[in-house]
């Protein structure tokens, strides 16, 4: 536990320096200066091909969910919009699940944040079943027709004009905005589903009849939503499903213990894009045209899975939960760009944030009062850099200090260039939401030719979580030195 560990260290410190200095008469020799890191980076004009992933964001609307968007109006567009998120995920759980029994529905918690968001971004949200209707479920098992039977209407009450009807009457969306993409479940692999095979039938079973209800859009679905090394569900699923999968999505966290170091969570990265390519290695040789060409989408991203169980923690039981702030701090801003590039790089093709709007672990905004976390500016700006489908292609490139600076070099369509530099260096082993290491980096674009202009932007401890940074003019002249503090990010654009 962080917070405790941490306060308990700098009492001992604090004892220990004045009774040496009452006794002795010493003076404490001073810390040594921090280490800084030297790393050179060059780029060159071959591409690797296409680099296109899209950055996106979550909700869970449920009655803990449900009044963000009446208590802080007007963020849909002034926050939300302006991440311009792909496809935007709705988990519905608990309350949120709108079918309270076989006779009676409500929409009312669901609906306070899926209207909202229908209107916002590319107003096409992915509404995941996260689980089903709870009378639906009998000894741990799910009863797959009606499953189904419900999924029908789900469908129905957001794509078809006139709704549908109940035994407590007519239920439709006032929006009528229609939604395409949908989830079926969620994390299966530890949410009462057996295995692969029993997934696998479930999907058989209800993605057709969401198909057979009449619809203003053409449906997609999104399969599986992995969590907890399943990666292998995917050959299973690959192999026996025999109806439509447009995208199949896993989730990757770094840790469920706020105990765990830096070092430890910035070792699992290389992880997910190892798992990204598993599954995709899986789809691709199954021999089912029906996958070969599903892209993978991480449709749940964080540094911490652990959650506040009664004041205890969920993943660990025998420890009061403790916030683990690394999700908004300046570990995130090296972490978060680092997923970024490594997931791209093996062919991820979207990559969504949990969630929008929490705490200072998980949120992108804060839940009570909208405010702005430091994750925020680092998703928007990977957005921003990056836009999905705008044709970029990844620069070949090399680089001396892997162990600690991830680099990603993209070419625009109109010839501009961006380097992203994630400084992800951990000064102790021992670190638990450190400052990293300095850094003083030299970035060779030689190889590219001559530039007019460039721009430098920078995400680190020092940045203002309120307003994000801002870019400054800098010399587009080959070398360009970037000088780094501790965990960042850098966004190098060359005009």
């Amino acid at each position: 536990m962080k917070t405790l560990a941490l306060d308990g260290i700098l009492l001992m410190v604090g004892i220990f320096a004045g009774c040496g200095g009452g006794s002795m008469g010493t003076t404490n020799p001073p810390p040594p200066p921090p280490r800084t890191i030297n790393a050179s980076l060059t780029v060159d004009s071959t591409n690797n091909g296409a680099f296109d992933l899209a950055m996106s964001t979550s909700f869970q609307p449920a009655e803990w969910d449900d009044t963000f968007f009446q208590n802080n109006p007007g963020i849909k567009q002034t926050l939300l919009g302006k991440l311009q998120p792909h496809h935007i995920r709705l988990q519905t759980v608990s309350q949120g699940v709108p079918q309270t029994s076989a006779s009676a529905w409500d929409f009312s918690v669901l609906d306070a944040i899926t209207q909202p968001v229908l209107a916002v971004g590319d107003h096409s949200p992915e509404m995941q079943l996260g689980w089903a209707p709870n009378f639906m479920w009998s000894n741990g098992s799910l009863d797959a027709q009606q499953f189904a039977a419900y999924a029908q209407d789900m469908v129905a009450y957001y794509n078809h004009a006139g709704g549908f009807n109940a035994a407590d009457g007519n239920h439709a969306s006032p929006s009528g905005i229609p939604i395409q993409w949908w989830g079926i479940l969620n994390e299966p692999s530890i949410n009462n589903v057996p295995d692969a095979a029993t997934y696998t039938q479930i999907y058989n079973q209800v993605v057709p009849a969401m198909l057979s209800t009449p619809s203003r859009t053409s449906l997609k679905f999104v399969a599986l939503e992995l969590c907890c090394s399943s990666e292998n569900w995917a050959q299973t699923f690959a192999a026996n499903v025999n109806t439509q999968v447009d995208a199949v999505a896993v989730h990757y966290y770094s840790s469920c213990n706020q105990r765990d170091t830096d070092a430890q969570l910035m070792s699992t990265v290389p992880g997910f894009a190892s798992g990204v390519q598993a599954i995709s290695f899986d789809l691709q040789t199954s021999g089912n045209p029906l996958v070969d060409n599903a892209p993978v989408w991480i449709t749940e991203n964080n540094v911490n899975a652990d959650y506040n169980n009664n004041g205890m923690s969920a993943c660990n039981p025998s420890q009061v939960f403790v916030t683990d702030d690394r999700g908004s701090s300046a570990f995130f801003a090296a972490w978060r760009p680092y997923v970024f590039s490594q997931v791209g790089k093996a062919g991820a093709k979207a990559l969504y944030h949990w969630d929008f709007d929490a705490d200072a672990q998980f949120g992108e905004v804060d839940y009570n009062t909208a405010n702005t976390q430091l994750s925020y500016w680092v998703d928007y700006w990977l957005g921003q850099m990056f836009p999905a489908g705008s044709g970029q292609l990844q620069l070949q490139s090399t680089n001396t200090d892997t162990a600690d600076i991830e680099l990603l070099p993209v070419l625009n369509v109109d010839g501009s260039v961006v380097v992203m530099v994630s400084n992800h260096a951990v000064a102790s082993p021992t670190d638990n939401n450190g400052a990293g290491l300095a850094a003083d980096v030299a970035v060779d674009t030689s190889a590219l030719g001559s530039f007019n202009s460039a721009s430098e932007l920078i995400i680190d401890s020092t940045t203002s979580a309120a307003t994000g940074p801002s870019p400054v003019t800098i010399s587009p002249s080959s070398p360009i030195k970037l000088q780094l503090n501790g965990y960042s990010v850098a966004f190098i654009k060359l005009q």
